[in-house]
Parts: C-alpha cells; sequence; structure tokens
C-alpha cells in the first residue's frame, strides 16, 4: 500500500454552498444543515412550492419567481452577494441546473452533483462537475481504472435485487407534486422542466398508488409465466421515457422508437424458440402508452407469443435466467453485467467499455450474444465503489442517514473523489446495509 499523507481542508467556515432542485423528500435540507453545522454558509434556491415545503429553514431560503430566461442573471447576483463557492444539484441536465453549471465553470466554483445510483438500489451517485453522460467516468478508461486500484483490496458487495424504498420514492413525488399543483400561488412563473403539466404528473403518481395492487398481481402472474415457461429468453430493460438519461443520452426520440428497432431486430436474429421480455422501469407511470405498443409491434413482426411485458417489480429474478440484456443506457445494466450476462446497449452511459458492452449488431447480438469481461467489469464496479457510489439513499430515513454519514466529508473535502483515489486516498467507505 502506497503512503497517505494527509491533504489540508480548506475551513468550512469559508465556504459557501447554492443549493438548486433536489430529489423530492427532505434530504436537501438534512445535508444543508449538516453542512451548516461544519460551519459553511448554506442557501437555497426554490422555484415552487415543492422546494420549499421540504426546506425549512427559512432564513436561508431564497424563493425565485421571476421568469425561467431572468435565472441566469439572477444566478449571476446570487453568486455575487452570497459570495458562493458550491453549487449544489440533482441532475445536471434541466435548464436551470445546466445553466448553473455553465456559471460555475466560468467562475471556477465546485459543482456537486447528485443523481440516483450507477450501481442502484443501495448506492446513490455523487460527482463533482456533471454525471451521467457529462461524468469523468466516460473519460477513463478501464486501464486507468485498474491503475488506480492496484493497491487497493477488492471486497465488493454482491448486486441488491431491489430498488429498496420505492414507496417512499413515490411517496415524495407525490406530495411535492401535490405542493406545486395546489399551494403554487407565489410562484406563477414556474416552468416545470417535463413536457407535461403538473397537474398530470400529480395524476400519474396518484393513478399509480392506486394500482399498486392491480400492478403488483399483473407482475406476478407475467414474471410465473416467464419463469415457469421453459424457454430460453432475453430481457430489455426499459427506461422512463421522459427520465433525462433517455431525452439527454439516448439515440431515440421516444420509447416507441427503441421498441420498434429491438422487436424487429428480436424478430430478424433470435432463434425461434426465444423469447423477448421487456422489463418496465419501477416508475413507469403510463404516460406512455408502452404496453400497446410492445403489443402492436410483436404482432406487426409476427412473434405475438414470444414477447412478454412485466411491469416493474425485481429485476434480479429474471436475470438469473436471461440469456442477454439489452437498454439504451439503463442503470439496471449494471446488475446485468454483474452476473457475466451479455449486454447491448445503446446512447451514453458511465458503463459504455468496450470491455464488457457488445458491439455487434442487434440481429447478431440476439442470434449468438457475446459475453463480456467479467474480470475487467469487476474492476469497474469496484472503481465506481470507492469513488462515486455512496451506500445509502434520498428517500428513506435510515437511508439518507447512512448517506450523510459519508456525504459530507466528501463534500468538504478538497479532492475531487476520483483523484482522491488517483492519489491513494480514497475516502473511508460504510459496509453495505440495507436501507429500506
Amino acid at each position: 500500500m502506497s503512503k497517505r499523507f494527509p491533504v489540508p481542508t480548506p475551513a468550512a467556515q469559508t465556504r459557501s454552498f447554492l443549493f438548486l432542485q433536489g430529489p423530492h423528500g427532505p434530504f436537501f435540507h438534512r445535508l444543508g444543515r449538516m453542512l451548516r453545522a461544519a460551519g459553511a454558509s448554506v442557501w437555497r434556491v426554490g422555484f415552487n412550492q415543492g422546494d420549499s415545503a421540504f426546506w425549512p429553514h427559512r432564513a436561508s431560503y431564497i424563493p425565485f419567481r421571476d421568469r425561467p430566461e431572468d435565472w441566469p442573471a439572477r444566478l449571476d447576483r446570487l453568486l455575487d452577494d452570497k459570495a458562493i463557492t458550491d453549487i449544489v444539484l440533482y441532475g445536471d441536465t434541466r435548464p436551470i441546473h445546466a445553466a448553473a453549471v455553465d456559471a460555475a465553470r466560468a467562475r471556477g466554483l465546485t459543482v456537486h452533483v447528485f443523481e440516483e445510483g450507477y450501481l442502484r438500489p443501495y448506492w446513490v451517485t455523487y460527482e463533482r462537475g456533471g454525471a451521467n453522460g457529462h461524468s469523468r467516468l466516460m473519460d477513463t478508461t478501464v486501464a486507468q481504472m485498474q491503475d488506480a486500484l492496484r493497491n487497493l483490496d477488492l471486497d465488493l458487495p454482491d448486486a441488491p435485487a431491489r430498488w429498496g424504498d420505492m414507496r417512499q420514492h413515490i411517496f415524495y413525488g407525490a406530495l411535492y407534486h401535490w405542493f406545486v399543483m395546489f399551494l403554487n400561488r407565489g410562484y406563477r412563473n414556474f416552468r416545470p422542466h417535463r413536457n407535461i403539466t403538473v397537474a398530470r404528473e400529480l395524476r400519474l403518481y396518484l393513478r399509480r398508488i392506486a394500482l399498486m395492487p392491480a400492478y403488483a398481481a399483473s407482475r406476478i402472474y407475467a414474471t410465473w409465466k416467464i419463469k415457469t415457461g421453459g424457454f430460453p429468453y432475453h430481457i430489455a430493460l426499459l427506461q422512463l421515457e421522459h427520465d433525462a438519461s433517455f431525452q439527454n443520452h439516448g439515440p431515440f426520440d421516444s420509447m416507441t422508437d427503441f421498441l420498434d428497432l429491438i422487436i424487429e431486430g428480436f424478430a430478424k436474429g433470435a432463434p425461434q424458440h426465444h423469447h423477448l421480455v421487456l422489463k418496465a422501469h419501477p416508475l413507469e407511470d403510463g404516460r406512455a402508452p408502452i404496453r400497446r405498443t410492445i403489443a402492436r409491434l410483436a404482432r406487426e413482426h409476427g412473434i405475438a407469443a414470444r414477447v412478454h411485458y412485466v411491469r416493474g417489480g425485481k429485476l434480479a429474478r429474471l436475470l438469473d435466467d436471461a440469456r442477454s440484456a439489452v437498454t439504451v443506457n439503463s442503470t439496471a445494466a449494471q446488475q446485468a453485467l454483474w452476473r457475466g450476462l451479455p449486454l447491448k446497449a445503446f446512447g451514453t452511459a458511465v458503463y459504455l467499455k468496450p470491455e464488457f458492452v457488445s458491439t455487434q449488431t442487434l440481429e447478431e447480438f440476439f442470434h449468438l450474444p457475446t459475453r463480456p469481461d467479467s474480470r475487467a467489469y469487476r474492476d469497474y464496479r469496484h472503481y465506481l465503489l470507492e469513488t462515486s457510489q455512496i451506500t445509502g439513499s434520498f428517500y428513506s430515513a435510515r437511508g439518507r442517514r447512512q448517506l450523510l454519514r459519508q456525504v459530507v466529508d466528501m463534500m468538504l473535502s478538497p479532492e475531487d473523489p476520483y483523484d482522491a483515489l488517483n492519489a491513494g486516498r480514497p475516502a473511508p467507505r460504510q459496509h453495505l446495509r440495507v436501507v429500506n
């Protein structure tokens, strides 16, 4: 093990953090409170009543009630007035966050980006500067990762089988949109970053909550048919059509385009006794007619009896017997790679490395998929767990506590997690514990 030297940490009292929009629920408030306890100054900009409701520290809350086009100028004034050194946000692609990232780069400020875990469900992602297609991982080769890990012991937890806090996630999402729907009178200029109205978003959340028992019954039956069918099958890992990873880091205009490509490729390339399983995202809420689209495309290609749709549920049970996996850039692909399954992916994703993602055409892949280099993927996964993946969750109380124990010190560190590992000073990590 290389000798480690302490890195002087700038006093927290010299840091001023500006929070923008975060994950639904109290995580950003708890994070700000702990940074404040460390001695830092903390401010929060709220863009609607949902942001306000989850930030009870009124002295540090700054409402933005102007038009969206006024945001860059207002942000510049805030950065000056509050002497901001750090910006904290959840996802870096929504317009208000993209503008903040640009402003921070121009001024040399640190941008702390939170996202859902690349190795979800029991981890969240913390990076500086950008996440997903804007992550430093995009330009880091597996060989460079292996070099950074050369003096570390390999001790990896298994890939968890389920999300961990789905009910809390849905609950906080519904509550957030309720505030925006019914109490947003003070933010008349607010425009959501989604392409549907807040009212429609709220109705979808409430509908999903109401139909959860019916969805569960449908999922159990569909999974039973697949598991007892005795046929080889390939699995397509679907995403939310409105998600930033699909919209901003994928090559398709809609989920229909992706489904059309996958079903056609399977019909032309897969052996005639193989089946195709299309697994919906756990938060799929019906805003896109995925089930009807799949049924139509399967009929058009003459494979209706060989195509199955599963709404949400545990991915592990289906992956255990699958022959391969296909996706745009879903993080669920990490579970497929962990099991050594052949993977075909489209778009931009942090795991798109030639060592473990197939370069075959889709027809070739469904006919005889090439297996990944599992040793290379194990090193890649270890690298993520030593850098950007933090044990915990945004939505459950236990998960937040576990996350805060680690991430605050990482944010206050002068070193980016990737630079710290390259220098032989990785942040201390907790052992994995269930956080639901």
